[in-house]
């Protein structure tokens, strides 16, 4: 049997879940969105997928390959611009699906709103164990969590909640309800995270409050209304990744990722650097100002200051 993936373009309505990668490859619970509809059609007996798309083909190829991984036969097709679903049936005469939703969870557009998008992946977490992963487990009911992750003694974790691979979660975090932290997000000591998603390889510092927000690297987005903001001060919230264009890595940064890549839950961990005082403080300053009545979308104020 033959099944045809049709790539979603860009959607003007959620440009940071494009912006480093194809909405196809968006992280979504430790997996990219090709990779559950891959699994899924393996699964149902599908034996050649032909997937179209039209934005950056080159990382998707790299992704799905020859689709071995999953023991079909899979071929990425370069188009001009997104088909309808009527044109691909026409054109490649097999019935095709638009890769907006999870399989099998039409009712929950992905790419509509950040709304949408965050209201599905918590509908999805129950059913994200495809058959091809391997390591996830459910810590304790509605809590589940990756590969090689360390969330501390005193962390509280609250159901639902979804901790993925590579993940540090510190002393006195509160995690959930309603919150995923995506591969390689730290978690400093006393943050406190609700309703959001957490990016990959984002940093959240120490007595951060997010709740129905989406941190993406440095970005904040309040779902609800889609309103975005860029957080300037990288002791608060940041990528972990190399930055664009050559920028100066940032020490205590590189020292927190060469952390999560030798990390090993069978051994003690070390203590982690914190932001020095004087520079905290004149930060802290800074935000108190900037945040008069016009206070982040998602992020309470740190209420505390960041100590050695």
């Amino acid at each position: 049997m033959k099944a045809i993936l049709i790539c979603p373009d860009e959607r003007a309505e959620v440009p940071l879940l494009g912006w480093e990668t194809p909405l196809a490859l968006a992280p979504a619970l430790g997996f990219r969105v090709v990779e559950y509809w891959m699994s899924h059609l393996a699964c149902a007996g599908f034996k050649q997928v032909l997937l179209l798309g039209t934005d950056r083909t080159e990382e998707l190829r790299k992704v799905v390959s020859n689709g071995s991984r999953w023991g079909v036969a899979a071929e990425v097709i370069d188009n001009s611009e997104e088909l309808t679903p009527e044109e691909a049936a026409q054109k490649f005469e097999a019935l095709p699906a638009v890769m907006d939703h999870f399989p099998g969870f039409a009712e929950h557009p992905l790419f509509a709103s950040y709304e949408q998008w965050f209201k599905a992946l918590a509908a999805w977490m129950p059913h994200a164990k495809m058959p091809d992963r391997v390591g996830l487990r459910q810590r304790q009911p509605g809590v589940w969590m990756g590969l090689h992750g360390h969330v501390s003694s005193e962390a509280r974790l609250e159901a639902p909640c979804w901790i993925g691979d590579h993940v540090y979660v510190g002393p006195r975090a509160i995690v959930g309800p309603e919150t995923i932290l995506e591969n390689g997000s730290f978690i400093e000591s006393d943050a406190k995270i609700s309703s959001s998603i957490i990016g990959p390889a984002t940093f959240v510092g120490r007595y951060m409050r997010i709740s129905n927000g989406l941190a993406w690297g440095s970005t904040l987005v309040d779902w609800q209304t889609g309103r975005q903001d860029t957080v300037s001060h990288t002791f608060l919230l940041c990528s972990l990744r190399p930055q664009r264009g050559g920028t100066r890595a940032i020490p205590w940064l590189d020292r927190i990722a060469e952390w999560l890549s030798h990390w090993n839950e069978d051994e003690p961990t070390e203590s982690l650097p914190f932001w020095p005082k004087k520079e905290a403080d004149q930060a802290m300053q800074s935000l108190s100002t900037s945040f008069k009545g016009a206070a982040l979308p998602v992020a309470d104020e740190v209420t505390r200051r960041i100590s050695r």
